[in-house]
């Protein structure tokens, strides 16, 4: 805090001594294309190091200059540099600079001696979205700013059809969850940072290292067949003109972790004195930790959300750019709330206080390299590194009225208490590296490779179940690991690599009546292996009943290596669960595009062999402990798209593809993972993939600069759908299967950002504009049956007379809606207010508990119910360096529920909720400073 201080102090100090500046904007054109905006061409200050690129219409901006008179150098690839010179600056004025280039210099009087957005505007992204053939929606750094959003996957939730599990924490895309998904970071693969995830946990990358983030829900050839609701390519961060320069600090709470009893005693695990600075370090066994470390929570007194960043870059020469942003912030959280489950329609366990204390500490760092080697040849390197680290303290049946059925159903009237401490640590370092290379008139090469690595542990996860009541305190009675120390390890690593050529025959001329065709060539790579390990250690009373701690918060005082030495304590080993897991994935792609007219046709194909292999030593795995698992699919992948532009404002679309989605290693691999209220979600080794058949069908239109209408319809069948089942005969165990022949969803988007008041003046006034998306979807799947040549049931996923139901993670609704109004001053004010909401989607789906009486004993699909979530953001320049920033999220806190409904044998339908939980508002004040 005192460091926070002293910088502060420092900041604020430079702003007193700090002199009035001026400003140089304009608008470059392209002579070779008769004055056409020239974008991203490079415009600096000749003998500073203050410059800038242009945006998609050819407009810049370059700030903060001294009062003086300057030389303004305009250059771009392949065109002569024009020096502009005797360019007076004035204080708090801007000098215009209207120019064109061309492939010869332009003449002095050919310059005119006002409006600025970059690459990752919202117009920027609309003219890139109106332009490109696949059907892609983007959201760029600045929308984001404005809108308050500090991570990717709250990103993605303000584009159509996309939503945010609260439950899962998956993000859907069309009603299609995380293995329907694929996400890449610059066109490469990038890994999971979970085991019970496909894609990583977008809240990982803070929007602060991002450019622009694009969801395409169309198939195109040049990106993996493994995608059925479509891909999310994250565009990181990189130099935009000659020097940059920022800090920011912000601090805040959350409404939770601040009423009584929570902000002064805040749990953290036993494990947080092994941590510092958000990094994990011990070299304590954690078999040696059953004794040598305590079983108690620790706690601490205001728990206060805070974050600092510094972002640096600078070019150097003309031909090398250096990039760097880093960043820490930690959060608090605390809810509390109801867990139960049901086995065959009757409780099995019920706890009403369920209390959850996290606090997470998130390291990022990007690093950017360019270097430009000739006019046709560019070389760019970029490495990101996140550490997350989460200290969880999650505990149920303090009040005494905890009731497990195998624990507490007896007549000593006793209730349970559970407590689950984790510290999880996950270390995800991506390296890429990608050429661009025009190679004579009519082709362009690109290239990229990628190696990642990935380490997800959980070093030490404490658990202990205990049953109680006013008098006495016993360990639990079922089970030998029910007092444990566990440690888990994930260790991915990955190489990827993608090539492709862009041969144009024939180059479409601005000519309406001319005609362009191109061909892209290329294929792709990726190795994947994954190295698991998972292991119990624990101890055990050997006479039952013999250890008796005073309270439920002083388990030190039995489990302890003199009752282990004294015989009252066991300690067990439980054989180390292991899987080792390998993806390979080979493919080729063609597709080629022809544009006559108003149509742009692209038509092309992927061949894509992807090979997974499973090896196991898992305990309870169906079939035995030690397994393997082997599957291979060999496919052609068809795609097309067709676009048909009406006029400059409007495009029709129409897109079809088929798809495939293979199951995920931890879909496969039949260990048992235990959350911290004792579910139990398994690997199904029989699961297979999914083949995915796409049409979209889409109407664009850009009334204005800014904004956008747009229709769109869509159909998917899918074969084989995959989906997450209650297994049959457990209240706690959910696993995965094909539980159906056959899946189909449809549904209409709707999307609309538009003006309600818009300034004609770029220095005064105000704009408010709104932005609304609205989904709505239909969606089912059949319950699979199989039966015998004389009729005798085999198996079925048939339940209470349902022999269809939606599909997992699928909402009917979603809506997502924002309001933003933006002065147009020197120093402006922005302020924004934001909502999401998705109607009910199932959590889980329901099976059989009888299979031969699947109408009368059966456990009900788990429904999570929809909710509103409120933010909103205020924004302030003080001056030209300094701003501040307000932002308050889930400010209507609303519960979030999960619920099922109960029907047991004889008795009439209710409907019951299992868990339920506030997260709380988020509120949080910042101040930032740019040079």
């Amino acid at each position: 805090m005192k460091r926070i201080l002293n910088t502060l102090i420092f900041l604020l100090s430079v702003i007193a001594y700090s002199q009035e500046t001026g400003s140089i904007s304009g608008l470059l054109t392209d002579k070779e294309t008769g004055n056409q905006p020239l974008p991203f061409a490079n415009v600096t200050i000749k003998g500073t190091s203050k410059g800038t690129t242009t945006d998609f219409d050819g407009l810049f901006e370059i700030s903060n200059i001294t009062p003086g008179t300057y030389t303004v150098v305009f250059s771009f690839v392949g065109y002569e540099t024009l020096e502009v010179p005797n360019i007076k600056v004035n204080a708090n004025k801007t000098t215009t600079v209207n120019s064109g280039l061309g492939a010869s210099a332009a003449a002095l009087d050919e310059v005119v001696i006002t409006t600025v957005a970059r690459r990752d505007s919202e117009t920027a992204l609309l003219l890139n979205q109106k332009e490109a053939i696949d059907i892609k929606e983007s959201i760029g750094s600045q929308e984001l700013a404005k809108l308050g959003v500090s991570d990717v996957a709250t990103a993605t939730t303000k584009i159509s059809g996309v939503t945010s599990s609260e439950a899962s924490g998956e993000v859907y895309v069309r009603g299609l969850g995380d293995r329907y998904l694929y996400t890449t970071m610059n066109g490469l693969p990038i890994p999971s940072d979970d085991i019970e995830k496909k894609n990583i946990d977008l809240e990982l990358f803070p929007t602060r290292v991002v450019s622009s983030i694009g969801i395409s829900k169309t198939f195109s050839p040049q990106s993996s067949a493994d995608q059925a609701s479509g891909s999310v390519d994250i565009t990181s961060r990189q130099l935009a003109g000659v020097q940059e320069l920022s800090f920011s600090a912000r601090a805040g709470v959350n409404t939770n972790v601040m009423q009584d009893g929570v902000s002064d005693n805040f749990k953290k695990t036993a494990n947080s004195e092994d941590y510092s600075f958000g990094f994990y370090s011990k070299d304590t066994p954690t078999e040696d930790a059953l004794t040598q470390q305590s079983w108690e929570t620790q706690s601490m007194r205001m728990p206060i959300n805070y974050r600092y960043t510094v972002t640096a870059g600078k070019k150097f020469g003309e031909k090398f750019k250096a990039f760097f942003t880093g960043s820490q912030r930690t959060d608090y959280a605390y809810r509390k709330g109801t867990f139960k489950e049901y086995q065959g329609n009757y409780i099995d366990d019920s706890f009403n206080d369920v209390e959850e204390f996290e606090k997470t500490t998130n390291t990022t760092g990007l690093i950017d390299l360019q270097y430009k080697i000739n006019k046709n040849n560019n070389l760019r390197a970029n490495s990101l590194f996140i550490n997350k680290l989460t200290d969880k303290v999650y505990e149920q049946g303090r009040n005494g009225e905890g009731f497990v059925f195998e624990e507490t159903n007896t007549s000593e009237n006793l209730s349970q208490f559970v407590r689950d401490q984790n510290v999880k640590q996950t270390r995800l370092l991506v390296n890429q590296i990608s050429g661009d290379h025009k190679i004579g008139e009519i082709n362009e090469l690109d290239w990229a490779a990628g190696y990642n690595i990935v380490n997800a542990d959980e070093p030490n996860r404490i658990r202990n179940e205990l049953n109680f009541n006013e008098s006495t305190v016993q360990l639990a009675r079922t089970g030998g690991y029910q007092q444990r120390k566990s440690t888990q390890t994930i260790d991915d690593k990955e190489f990827n690599a993608l090539i492709k050529d862009k041969i144009t025959f024939i180059k479409k001329e601005k000519d309406s009546s001319s005609i362009g065709f191109d061909v892209t060539i290329g294929g792709n790579y990726r190795n994947k292996k994954r190295d698991f390990s998972s292991q119990f250690f624990g101890l055990t009373e050997n006479t039952l009943g013999s250890l008796t701690p005073s309270s439920i918060d002083n388990l030190d005082e039995v489990l302890n290596q003199d009752n282990i030495e004294n015989g009252l304590l066991s300690e067990n080993v439980q054989l180390e669960d292991i899987y080792n897991a390998e993806l390979n994935s080979q493919a080729g792609f063609l597709s080629a595009n022809f544009a006559t007219g108003k149509f742009n046709i692209n038509a092309g194909a992927r061949y894509q062999n992807d090979e997974i292999l499973v090896d196991y030593n898992v305990g309870n795995a169906p079939g035995g402990r030690i397994g393997n698992v082997s599957k291979n699919y060999d496919n052609i992948y068809p795609a097309l798209n067709v676009k048909y532009e009406l006029n400059e404002k409007n495009n029709f679309r129409i897109a079809a593809s088929k798809t495939i989605t293979l199951p995920e290693f931890k879909e496969i691999a039949p260990f048992e993972y235990i959350s911290p209220s004792g579910q139990i979600t398994r690997g199904n080794p029989d699961l297979e993939a999914s083949n995915v058949y796409n049409i979209d069908v889409k109407w664009e239109f850009f009334p204005d600069k800014g904004e956008l209408f747009s229709v769109t319809g869509f159909y998917k069948n899918i074969s084989d759908p995959i989906n997450k089942v209650r297994d049959r005969g457990s209240a706690s165990r959910f696993s995965y299967y094909n539980v159906g022949d056959n899946a189909t969803i449809y549904g209409l988007e709707l999307d609309a950002n538009f003006f309600i008041i818009k300034s004609s003046s770029n220095d005064k006034g105000a704009d408010l504009d709104f932005g609304i998306n609205v989904s709505r979807m239909w969606h089912e799947q059949d319950l699979k049956e199989s039966r015998d040549e004389n009729g005798t049931l085999l198996y079925t996923f048939q339940y209470d007379h349902k022999t269809e139901i939606g599909l997992q993670g699928a909402s009917d609704w979603i809506f997502n809606a924002n309001l933003n109004f933006t002065t147009k001053n020197k120093h402006p004010f922005l302020a924004s207010l934001s909502a999401n909401y998705a109607s009910d989607k199932i959590f889980a789906l329901g099976a059989p508990e009888i299979q031969s009486e699947n109408d009368l004993y059966f456990n009900s699909e788990i429904i999570e119910k929809g909710f509103v979530v409120l933010n909103a953001v205020i924004t302030k320049e003080i001056d030209d360096h300094f701003s501040v920033r307000f932002t308050g999220k889930n400010l209507l806190n609303p519960t979030i529920e999960r619920v099922q409904d109960i029907t047991p044998v004889g008795g009439s339908t209710t409907t019951e909720v299992v868990r339920s939980y506030t997260r709380g508002a988020t509120l949080n004040l910042g101040i930032s400073y740019k040079l």
